[in-house]
């Protein structure tokens, strides 16, 4: 690995994921030159990921064709398409999965995001797609809406890693880390091996900014003006103290004499949506012990390029974090109003690009089939 920043990143306890997979990746040999040159030692993926991949070119086709020739479903061609890739990046990450001890070399694939509020879909879901990618460094993705909070717990009891997905608020990522808690206790009266479990817990930082700062700008004063582009980084600030803070309760200390391995947060939505922010922002100004940064390759790239990573930018600054959003309420911007939009369009937006990923599968299968 030649980048100092993305080898400074790791020196600081922090994993770099990839936040993309697709088939022409695989078949390229780009995720193992990732691997190789970039110190990415994970991929998450998402419905929108797996749409876009099948747009661009031709690395479907074959595989398609044999669907079609089979008559198999619709549902059933888009679970076997995402699995096969999932699969297939898990075999290329299982040297960096053995070298870590499983901490990383981990691929995530998500439920069908419109099972988001049917808890015992989503269960039945995770343990499909566990079963059919059968790989140990497999990690199944489960939104953290209400109806996913007691799903993540039954999967990890089922001795399930998990990649707890769309967070956004500080309450709801107290209620994640106590799922997953919860799952662990579970786990073990069921006889698992707590050690072979595996977690994060995915924080969306950017959609913060990008919703605060449309409000911080309805209002135009200087305060308001002051506060833009500093909500996203405040919040993960503040999770991390919520996550040293819950990681050091006697709950936790039983399970990990037990062999458990902690939750760890990831920063997603990391790819900086305003121009006016420096491209790296929310991979330098995120930089802790024991957490994940899942960057889109543009993120990836500026950060190997300019990146500057001086230490731990997050435990020292939970004070300033605190009275970010703090000043954010005096404006009159709620917190919990915005943090519960994010959550509902998070899912909305997944829907959306589920059902645009059905319907390019739909038409490619009438064409092989043609």
């Amino acid at each position: 690995m030649t980048s100092t920043a993305l080898k400074d990143l790791a020196a600081n306890g922090v994993s770099v994921w990839l936040d993309d997979l697709s088939r022409e990746r695989l078949r390229s040999g780009n995720l193992q030159h990732l691997i190789d040159d970039k110190g990415v030692v994970g991929v998450t993926t998402n419905p929108s990921i797996f749409q876009a991949a099948l747009a661009e070119g031709d690395a479907y086709d074959e595989q398609l064709r044999e669907l079609a020739d089979a008559g198999t479903t619709l549902e059933e061609t888009v679970f076997t398409l995402t699995t096969r890739d999932v699969r297939d990046a898990c075999d290329v990450f299982l040297p960096v999965h053995e070298a870590t001890g499983g901490r990383d070399g981990r691929v995530s694939i998500e439920v069908d995001p419109r099972l988001a509020h049917d808890t015992a879909k989503t269960v039945a879901e995770a343990k499909a797609l566990a079963a059919e990618v059968d790989r140990p460094n497999v990690l199944i993705k489960i939104p953290a809406t209400v109806e996913g909070l007691p799903a993540i717990s039954q999967v990890l009891a089922e001795g399930i890693s998990v990649n707890v997905t769309l967070i956004f608020s500080l309450d709801r990522y107290r209620a994640v880390m106590n799922a997953f808690l919860t799952g662990l206790e579970q786990a073990r009266e069921n006889g698992k091996d707590l050690s072979l479990i595996r977690s994060v817990a995915s924080f969306f930082v950017s959609r913060v900014d990008t919703e605060i700062d449309k409000r911080l700008d309805a209002l135009g004063t200087d305060e308001a003006k002051a506060l833009r582009g500093k909500a996203g980084v405040a919040n993960a600030r503040l999770a991390y103290q919520a996550f040293e803070e819950v990681f050091s309760t006697p709950r936790w200390a039983s399970l990990a004499d037990a062999g458990a391995h902690p939750q760890r947060p990831l920063w997603a939505s990391t790819g900086v949506k305003d121009p006016a922010y420096p491209d790296t922002l929310y991979v330098t100004e995120l930089v802790a012990p024991d957490t994940v940064n899942t960057m889109p390759e543009k993120t990836l790239d500026a950060t190997a390029d300019h990146g500057e990573i001086t230490g731990d930018t997050i435990t020292p600054y939970y004070a300033e974090a605190t009275e970010v959003l703090d000043s954010l309420e005096r404006l009159g911007i709620s917190y919990a109003e915005v943090t519960a939009l994010l959550e509902r369009e998070g899912v909305d937006k997944f829907e959306k690009s589920w059902e645009e990923l059905l319907a390019g599968v739909s038409r490619e299968l009438e064409k092989a089939s043609a």
